[in-house]
């Protein structure tokens, strides 16, 4: 991409629809390894529920809706079916039911819980946070809860915030959710972006550990502005307030420059794992599995086969939940959680609006 990896003055693009877009042209990188940590507390995740509506949105349902058909969604992004949640329900349902989840099959109190960090792009509102709602419909009475908006690449995002509340001792128990009702800001009669999306929660609780070698081991964060024009939804905010033109317009639906959006994750997922890995001195044959963000079957594949992982080692569930954004890395480890072993390392990657993307380095003690 022009400008990666260096600051470059803000300057107007002609985005979707011929808007001018201001862009922010900066990179920011966070690298964090916490292996220098010797007597510290570690952070390890310690339970992990999920949530997915039951009603099935499948390819040949779509193809009565837009001109497509099961086989060319197929091929293309490697998506069967999606769940919707027809309720007048936001996305506080989806994560409360998976944060009911995880209380339950952890066995922890809900009193104990601090901190709830909720990573979603569609919130109830504008205000408050999805975050308050869920901790309310959960009972977390002594929890403080935020959100945080990082797109596809929230649940990497949040969960590096929650272990740096574990190690620095302000918290003990941190609830990481990602919630995200897809199917509010998707239009369905756009052929190229209906059939990408869907619906789901997932959530894991991070405690400390002392424990050396387990855990929260090294996360590589980046943000790229330039990323912007491509892949946002431009009206509702206060930069296009919803007026009846902005409706007409089509400007409260998702946009996506598919080519470029392709391209970005491919490299970008790519490089932040392999960056990630060789700062642990980790090869594909010592990482027992690789969870990227589910947005394409094309685009897990192309990331797999360059960071030589053999695609048994990767872990997919896209074919039944479609793209879920910030959820899709949850569900899809609690899909797999049974094939987890104690003291598996795992490579975490996503790719997002912003562009936002990392990935982490995680060994499993669960």
């Amino acid at each position: 991409m022009q400008g990666r990896g260096m600051p470059l003055p803000e300057k107007a693009s002609k985005g979707i629809r011929g808007r001018d877009i201001a862009r922010p042209c900066t990179h920011i990188r966070l690298h964090v390894n916490t292996s220098h940590y010797n007597n510290m507390l570690n952070a390890r995740i310690s339970g992990i529920a999920s949530y997915a509506p039951d009603d099935i949105l499948d390819n040949e349902m779509l193809s009565k809706m837009v001109d497509t058909n099961d086989e060319w969604i197929t091929t293309r992004v490697g998506i069967k079916e999606r769940r919707i949640l027809h309720s007048p329900e936001g996305s506080s349902f989806l994560g409360t039911k998976a944060v009911e989840r995880l209380l339950e099959s952890s066995g922890a109190n809900a009193d104990d819980i601090d901190l709830l960090i909720c990573a979603t792009s569609n919130p109830d509102y504008r205000f408050p946070s999805t975050g308050s709602i869920i901790a309310h419909k959960c009972k977390l009475k002594n929890c403080y809860a935020y959100d945080i908006q990082a797109a596809c690449a929230g649940f990497i995002v949040a969960l590096q915030d929650a272990a740096a509340y574990i190690r620095s001792g302000m918290y003990k128990k941190v609830i990481v959710v990602a919630a995200e009702k897809m199917s509010s800001m998707v239009n369905y009669t756009d052929r190229a972006t209906c059939p990408l999306f869907g619906d789901g929660a997932g959530c894991v609780l991070v405690e400390p550990t002392e424990e050396q070698g387990v855990g929260i081991i090294d996360g590589v964060f980046h943000t790229d502005g330039n990323g912007l024009e491509h892949l946002l939804m431009p009206g509702g905010g206060s930069a296009e307030p919803a007026t009846h033109e902005t409706i007409d317009a089509g400007h409260h639906y998702l946009f996506q420059d598919g080519r470029n959006v392709y391209k970005n994750a491919v490299t970008d997922m790519l490089t932040s794992s392999l960056d990630v890995m060789s700062r642990n001195n980790l090869t594909a044959d010592d990482v027992a599995y690789l969870i990227p963000h589910q947005a394409n079957l094309r685009i897990i594949e192309a990331v797999a086969q360059r960071a030589k992982f053999p695609m048994d080692k990767v872990l997919v569930n896209i074919e039944h939940y479609g793209n879920t954004s910030a959820a899709s890395i949850p569900l899809c480890l609690d899909e797999y959680k049974t094939r987890l072993k104690k003291g598996d390392k795992l490579i975490l990657t996503a790719f997002g609006a912003g562009f936002t993307w990392g990935a982490m380095y995680i060994v499993w003690d669960i």
